[in-house]
Parts: structure tokens; C-alpha cells; sequence
């Protein structure tokens, strides 16, 4: 899951960022309501967590902009500001979910989950590619009936050429899809990472370019049928 943090106060964004990041989102920090627009405008995300107190455009502002663009991500508003008047102008201004600083954690985490729940009208499908099987709920891959253990990053990868099967993505899309804006690698990360999941692979009895190199472009997954 991608998320947009949008919060001044640099030392409460960065606990966050890395309690969401412990679990596997990426995290995207903004510290004014102009530049989280510019976020919003550039990249997709799933969830758009807003402090209402900020600099250049306020949360409010934000919320009804985004809001009056059609975008349709769950927001959830943070503030300080515990008036029944301010949470009312909070959800008014088209957020799902107003919490008052200071919050606990654990229900912070579970009302996100929460919110992603409403979202998903259906379970995640099962992802497959001939002999392979992943599951994004479950986090299991299996080759065969052989199970693989793959790092986070090694399964975000993964996934993601599984869900453009043979088109080919450059490793500026890989980092661009999965590591947030302040902590890209270079393009040799994306090099390790997929050498590993085709060591791992061979392992599980997958022929040696199941991830192909296309030369100049980027990776696809190798099929076996003939055109």
C-alpha cells in the first residue's frame, strides 16, 4: 500500500513513516498542503493521511481539493483540534476519519485498516504465471508445490511483474512503483534484488530466465508458449 503523510511536525511524520513502513507501505512525506497537491497530481495512492495544521495550504484546504477533483482515496485527518465544530468541518470537507493528537498508535494502524477494508469489495485475487502462485493477502509464493520465502521487497517485485505479465518495466518504474520519493535507490538495488528472486526461483525448479532481461529496457516474466 502507498501512502501520502502530510505533516509538519518532522519528528512525528518520521515515527510514522517508519511504524507504516515496518508493515510494508511505502511512505511518501510532505510537510505543506502544496507540495502533498503535487504528490497527489504525479503518483497513485491508496490513502491520504492529513494533519490539519499546515503551512502554504491547510488540511482542510487540501481535503476539499482533492475532494473536488474527484479523487476518491480514503483520507483520514489528524489534529490537535478536538471541537465538535472542527471534526465536523473535517468530515464535511470530505475526510473518512477525523482522530485528535495525541492518538495511540495501535488504533491509529487499525483504523487504516479499517479504511482499506471498506475499500475492497472483493478478496485480492490470487496472482499467477504458469507454475507460479502469489497471494498479495497472504503474502505466500509458491512455484509448483514448492513454497518460496522472499524478502518484502523481493515479493513487491515480484508482484509487480506478475500484474503486467509480459510487458516490459524499466527499473525506473520498479523504483518509482515501490520505494517512496525520499528513499529511492539507484538502479543496482533493482539489479540485486532481482538476482536474488531468480536465485530463489531456480531453487523452486523455475528455468533460469523466468524473469527475462529484455537488454536496454528493463524485465518481463518468460513464457513458455510458442506465439
Amino acid at each position: 500500500m502507498r501512502i501520502l503523510l502530510v505533516e509538519d511536525d518532522l519528528q512525528l511524520s518520521e515515527s510514522l513513516a517508519e511504524a507504516l513502513t515496518s508493515q510494508g507501505d511505502r511512505v511518501d512525506m510532505a510537510t505543506d498542503g502544496e507540495i502533498a497537491w503535487q504528490f497527489l497530481k504525479t503518483l497513485t495512492y491508496d490513502l491520504l493521511l492529513l494533519d490539519v495544521t499546515l503551512p502554504k495550504l491547510d488540511g482542510i484546504g487540501l481535503c476539499r481539493r482533492v475532494r473536488s477533483r474527484g479523487y476518491l482515496l480514503p483520507i483520514l485527518m489528524l489534529t490537535a483540534r478536538d471541537t465538535t465544530h472542527d471534526k465536523i468541518v473535517g468530515l464535511d470537507a470530505g475526510a473518512d476519519v477525523y482522530m485528535v493528537k495525541p492518538f495511540n498508535l495501535g488504533e491509529l494502524l487499525a483504523q487504516i485498516r479499517a479504511l482499506m477494508r471498506r475499500g475492497q469489495v472483493a478478496p485480492t485475487p490470487v496472482l499467477s504465471w504458469e507454475n507460479l502462485s502469489l497471494n498479495p493477502s497472504t503474502y505466500e509464493v509458491t512455484y509448483g508445490d514448492r513454497p518460496l520465502r522472499l524478502t518484502p521487497k523481493e515479493f513487491a517485485i515480484l508482484e509487480l511483474l506478475l500484474r503486467h505479465g509480459k510487458q516490459v518495466l524499466n527499473r525506473c518504474f520498479i523504483i518509482e512503483s515501490l520505494w517512496s520519493l525520499e528513499n529511492s535507490p539507484g538502479e543496482e538495488t533493482v539489479k540485486v534484488h532481482i538476482k536474488s528472486l531468480r536465485k530463489k526461483l531456480r531453487h523452486a525448479g523455475a528455468p533460469k530466465d523466468w524473469i527475462q532481461t529484455v537488454h536496454g529496457l528493463g524485465y518481463r516474466l518468460k513464457s513458455s508458449q510458442k506465439n
